[in-house]
């Protein structure tokens, strides 16, 4: 006689009913197998639930001491020190759904090498506050950070560009801050123009203009905002403006091109040399010190700053100037 079919067993059903729990152990560890090898057996209670395990089998495993729960949601498939894999999917997972790496810990997991405090730093979207873990930095925001996200190994996070853009916010100190998004192109992890795409995206971002105006320096156009800049501040300082682009003869009768020249009423020479692109090409940081060796062994003096810090801190360029022997305008004489 034919058996009845089980209910259960028809796909309509299983798609309306969870999945049943399973009484034999080795059954319900099969069922998490492609969790424990994606999440480095890390998992949340919730994901056990769905597959199967009820919430006595996951304490019965904690009990004996199979298993550990180093946060109220999270438990580890063995009882050793976490690895430093396992410790970010347990931020993660704590954080609740959507929740991402973010800030330094993205960007270094995108293989940034820059040094930061030690705690992980997750991000998910504002809802119910998330209950503190230690070493953990757990940050809420309006802002559409999914729309951010690109297929990735591991941990969820959000693309080294994003990341580091909002750890860059988040700095008070705004040279460091550029650094980093320096140090990001250096590193070759992304460009300056994917920065530019991203920065419009990240709704009030903190120092965004500058962040945008560096990157553009970063992307190449750092010499011709140097040559123009300078003669503005000059002017705007009181200064003489100099002669851009000059041409000098090294001791060999090479053609070293200077930037910005001032030849002052005693014969001697200035040259202001701004480097642009934080030097991102070491063959050209290199060609500019062997140009400024032999410029000043033909008696001119150079000075050197970043366009960065024409841009941030101009007075500070001025001043030096001035104090090395720049001449002022007659306008600012007279006023004096």
């Amino acid at each position: 006689m034919r058996r009845p079919r089980d209910p259960e067993s028809s796909s309509t059903t299983r798609a309306k009913n969870p999945v049943r729990p399973l009484t034999n152990r080795g059954a319900r560890l099969a069922r998490v197998e492609r969790l424990v090898e994606e999440q480095s057996r890390v998992l949340s209670r919730a994901q056990l639930r769905d597959l199967g395990w009820r919430g006595h089998h996951i304490e019965h495993e904690i009990d004996v001491g199979r298993w550990q729960a180093p946060a109220p949601g999270v438990v580890v498939l063995h009882t050793g020190e976490p690895t430093a894999e396992q410790a970010l999917w347990i931020g993660v997972l704590h954080a609740g759904d959507g929740a991402v790496l973010s800030h330094l810990t993205a960007a270094r997991r995108s293989g940034l090498r820059w040094p930061d405090d030690g705690v992980i730093n997750v991000l998910t979207s504002r809802r119910e506050p998330i209950t503190p873990l230690r070493g953990y930095r757990f940050r809420q925001t309006r802002r559409p950070y999914n729309t951010w996200l690109r297929p990735s190994s591991g941990p969820p996070r959000l693309p080294i560009e994003f990341a580091s853009l909002l750890a860059a916010e988040r700095d008070p100190n705004i040279r460091r801050a550029l650094g980093l998004l320096c140090a990001c192109v250096q590193q070759q992890l992304t460009t300056a123009d994917r920065f530019a795409r991203a920065i419009p995206l990240i709704r009030k971002l903190r120092n965004g203009k500058t962040f945008k105006v560096v990157l553009e320096d970063i992307a190449g156009g750092a010499q011709s905002f140097a040559e123009i800049e300078v003669g503005r501040l000059c002017e705007a300082h009181g200064l003489v403006p100099p002669t851009r682009q000059v041409v000098r003869l090294d001791r060999h009768g090479r053609r070293r091109y200077l930037d910005c020249v001032w030849v002052l009423p005693d014969g001697r020479v200035i040259a202001l040399e701004v480097d642009g692109s934080f030097h991102a090409e070491v063959v050209a940081w290199w060609n500019d010190m062997k140009r400024e060796r032999a410029v000043v062994i033909q008696g001119d003096a150079v000075l050197r700053c970043s366009s960065i810090e024409l841009r941030l801190e101009p007075e500070d360029v001025m001043a030096d100037l001035r104090r090395i022997g720049v001449p002022t305008t007659r306008r600012t004489a007279q006023a004096s």
